[in-house]
C-alpha cells in the first residue's frame, strides 16, 4: 500500500478550489500528491503548474482533466486511483456551475443541477468506498443547505432519505421545472436553495451509512460551507462584499478541518460552517427577489 496521502479536489482551476489545493500542497508532505482538477486541459495545467512553483508548496501538485458531470470520466479516475495509490484521503467535491443574476434560472437548470447534484452524487458513489481510514470526503455547499430553506411540503422527500431518493428528488425537481410546475409544487425559482439542500442531504444519507466505521477510524464525511466568498462564480449576486473572504481566507476553516485530529462526531456527516454544525431542520424559505428571472 502507497503510504503517501492522495488529495483530490474538483472545481479547482480558480477561487475557491484553487485555494483549497494551494493549502493541501502547503500543509501536506513532500511524497503526497494534491491533484487538481478541472474541464479545460491548458486551465488545469496552468493551474498546477503555478501552484507548483508558490514557495509554500510542499506536496506534488499533478493537474488533471475531469468533468464531473461525465460519471465514466469519474469512475475511471477512481479507478486509476484505487489502482496507482490504493486509495484516496481527502476528496474536495467543489465544482459549480456559473450563474448570473439576469439568466433565466430555468433555462440554466439542466446545467446548474447536473454540476451541483448529480455529480455531487457521482463523486459520493465513486470516492466514498476508496476512502482510506482517517480520511476527508467534503461536499462543498452553503448555509442555504439546511431543510428549513424549503417549502415544508417538500421536506419528506429529503429528510432521512437514501442516496437514492435524494437522487430521484433532484430528478422529480428538474423534470417539475421542465413542465413548468416547480412553483405551485413549492420549489422556489432559485436553483441554489433546492441544490443546497439536495447536496447536504446526499452526503446525510451516505454519512449514515458510513458513521459507525468512519468514526471508529477517524474518517469525516461532511458537507461545508465556507461563507461568503469574494469569486467569479459568486460576485455578481451582492452588491456588498466588504464581509467577504477571500477564497485563501474561505479555505482556512475548511482545511483546518480536514487536518484535525480525529473525527468529531458532532460533525459527522453534517454541514459544517466555521468548525460548526449546523442544524438540519433550521432555516426559512428564502423571498424571492426582484432581480431573479421568472420562468
Amino acid at each position: 500500500m502507497n503510504s503517501s496521502r492522495i488529495a483530490l479536489v474538483t472545481g479547482a482551476n480558480q477561487g475557491l478550489g484553487r485555494a483549497f489545493v494551494e493549502g493541501l500542497a502547503a500543509r501536506m508532505r513532500p511524497d503526497d500528491l494534491v491533484l487538481l482538477t478541472g474541464r479545460d486541459e491548458q486551465r488545469v495545467t496552468d493551474a498546477a503548474g503555478e501552484v507548483s512553483r508558490l514557495p509554500g508548496t510542499r506536496a506534488r501538485v499533478e493537474g488533471r482533466v475531469l468533468d464531473v458531470t461525465d460519471a465514466e470520466a469519474v469512475a475511471r479516475l477512481a479507478d486509476d486511483l484505487r489502482a496507482r495509490h490504493g486509495g484516496v484521503d481527502i476528496v474536495l467535491s467543489n465544482a459549480v456551475a456559473r450563474l448570473l443574476p439576469e439568466e433565466s434560472q430555468a433555462e440554466r437548470a439542466d446545467e446548474f443541477i447536473d454540476v451541483s447534484n448529480t455529480a455531487t452524487h457521482t463523486i459520493l458513489r465513486s470516492f466514498g468506498p476508496l476512502l482510506r481510514p482517517g480520511g476527508r470526503l467534503l461536499v462543498v455547499a452553503s448555509s442555504l443547505g439546511t431543510l428549513g430553506h424549503l417549502d415544508g411540503r417538500l421536506h419528506h422527500l429529503f429528510d432521512g432519505a437514501s442516496l437514492d431518493q435524494v437522487e430521484y428528488a433532484v430528478e422529480s425537481w428538474r423534470s417539475a421545472i421542465h413542465h413548468r410546475t416547480a412553483q405551485e409544487a413549492g420549489w422556489p425559482i432559485w436553483l441554489n436553495v433546492p441544490s443546497k439542500v439536495a447536496q447536504v442531504a446526499a452526503v446525510r444519507a451516505v454519512a449514515a451509512e458510513r458513521r459507525e466505521r468512519d468514526l471508529a477510524s477517524g474518517t469525516l464525511v461532511a458537507a461545508v460551507c465556507p461563507g461568503m466568498v469574494d469569486t467569479a462564480t459568486s460576485r455578481p449576486w451582492f452588491s456588498d462584499y466588504s464581509q467577504a473572504q477571500s477564497p485563501a481566507q474561505a479555505a482556512e476553516a475548511i482545511l483546518d478541518l480536514i487536518f484535525a485530529a480525529g473525527t468529531d462526531p458532532a460533525l459527522y456527516g453534517e454541514l459544517v460552517r466555521f468548525g460548526k454544525a449546523l442544524d438540519w431542520h433550521g432555516g426559512t424559505p428564502p423571498v424571492e427577489q426582484d432581480r431573479m428571472v421568472t420562468p
